[in-house]
């Protein structure tokens, strides 16, 4: 059975790139009937907090990404555990012996300094260095200052990578490395081939930054005699300029998204879309779509560029999709969030100040925002009431007649307002351009804004008689 792993390092909270990956992973096993895991990579000790890795865990469970086997927020799932590296000390010893006694890794007693002098002496050479340590073949008794190496013969390793096709390495250019400064402390590119093969992980999909460890896992997983495995390496998430994500072009966690009142469905659907298609310019997916439709072939192999336009316009779609309960829900969480005061409204009216919202904003975080107007009465500059070429007497006249209008109009009727107002507009021959445009200002303060017939509707006949005397005292000054 096809088996796949997301295996972050809990050192900060969960990145954009970690979710993408994770995502992946995620579509491959649930397209192809597999299991989808989750393991903890924490051998950092310095680094890893347990509030990272409940970010990371919180954050891919909030996506949808529920892992079949391994840690999760209620706890540990599988057979094959412990699933965080550093309960898994006492797996690695053992693998770690058997590479020595076979003589495939060796302790080393090589220096900085040391090493330092050889890569002088290749650099005066003009040769490339690559570390052959004089210990390789020697048989020594590993003191403080010992690494454990693994010996490189010098051979071709190549494997067929799912997405980026056939690939190649030359282990000649490849130095002895590192697989464990003692027995009790391996390293990333030995642990991780451990935990792969015990945890019966099948397919290792991660970002490509990781093929240069490719190599030196393939010859550690060889010498183990371990099942070997197959690799697809994600294009990267690049900024709208092409170099490496960063924060000065967007949020760069998914805590952040969050907080701003991005939708986990729209994240999915923008974050499948980051290295892979379909085939066509289709842009709505749900999870269960993706999982139907996902294939590694159709996955990009040049780098995916970040697009927040493209993730605010798809965040958009998906708020439009709500249900009319879960839009006030989360409207009125986020107007609280953004310090408007929402006692001031009824209940219908809240309602209304939401649904107005719902149709312009890119994200929750963005409520209420272009709608401050609302609570308070706006100042303004008056010359901007004037419709065109209108003259400051003719806007005085036209708010005038709003205002006798309004007057008249009793408040039940708001909710046909905009048809009450029209056909008065048509019946007495005015222009609705130079009736409305001045209301609408007199109302917002602005020059763009919703229209007058929704701002009314939500502020009642009272605010909107006194904003309209407001706009008229000041024109006459």
């Amino acid at each position: 059975m096809i088996k796949t792993r997301i295996a972050p390092s809990p050192t900060g909270n969960l990145h954009i790139g970690t979710a993408r990956t994770a995502l992946f992973n995620y579509l491959y096993a649930k397209n192809q009937k597999g299991i989808f895991a989750i393991r903890i990579e924490d051998t950092d000790i310095v680094r890893s907090t347990q509030e990272s890795e409940q970010d990371i865990i919180e954050g891919l469970e909030w996506l949808g990404l529920i892992p079949d086997e391994g840690v999760s927020i209620k706890g540990e799932i599988g057979e094959l555990g412990p699933y965080r590296q550093s309960q898994r000390a006492h797996i690695y010893k053992p693998y770690l012996e058997q590479l020595i006694q076979s003589g495939d890794a060796f302790w080393c007693n090589l220096s900085e300094q040391e090493i330092d002098i050889l890569k002088q002496q290749a650099d005066d050479k003009s040769e490339q260095f690559v570390l052959r340590s004089p210990y390789r073949d020697k048989k020594i008794k590993p003191s403080q200052e010992s690494v454990l190496r693994f010996k490189v013969s010098d051979t071709k390793i190549s494997f067929e990578d799912k997405i980026k096709g056939f690939i190649e390495f030359d282990t000649s250019l490849l130095g002895d490395f590192v697989i464990a400064k003692n027995l009790d402390y391996p390293l990333y590119n030995f642990v991780v081939v451990i935990d792969d093969e015990l945890m019966q992980i099948t397919h290792i999909i991660r970002g490509d930054d990781h093929i240069a460890n490719t190599p030196k896992q393939i010859l550690i997983n060889q010498a183990l005699g371990f099942t070997r495995k197959n690799f697809a390496h994600l294009p990267l998430i690049l900024a709208p300029d092409k170099s490496k994500m960063s924060k000065r072009f967007g949020a760069t966690s998914i805590r952040e998204y969050r907080e701003q009142g991005y939708l986990p469905e729209a994240l999915i659907n923008f974050l499948a879309l980051l290295g892979w298609n379909e085939g066509n310019d289709r842009e709505y997916y749900t999870l269960g779509e993706i999982i139907e439709k996902f294939s590694l072939k159709r996955v990009q192999k040049s780098g995916a560029i970040f697009n927040i336009q493209k993730l605010d316009s798809i965040n958009s779609h998906y708020i439009k999709q709500l249900s009319p309960e879960k839009q006030i829900e989360l409207g009125t969480q986020y107007l609280i969030q953004n310090r408007f005061d929402i006692k001031k409204w009824n209940e219908r009216q809240l309602k209304s100040i939401i649904q107005l919202e719902i149709n312009r904003i890119k994200k929750f975080a963005d409520i209420g925002k272009e709608i401050s107007f609302l609570w308070k009465q706006p100042e303004y500059n008056p010359d901007i009431l004037a419709f065109k070429a209108m003259t400051k007497e003719d806007s005085i006249t036209s708010l005038e007649w709003s205002y006798q209008l309004v007057y008249t109009i009793e408040e039940s009727q708001f909710d046909t307002i905009e048809f009450i107002i029209k056909e008065a507009i048509q019946k007495d021959n005015k222009q609705m351009g130079e009736i409305l445009w001045p209301l609408r200002v007199a109302l917002s303060g602005l020059e763009k804004s919703p229209s007058p017939f929704e701002i009314i509707a939500i502020i009642g006949k009272e605010e909107t008689l006194k904003r309209i005397q407001y706009a008229q005292n000041i024109l006459k000054k």
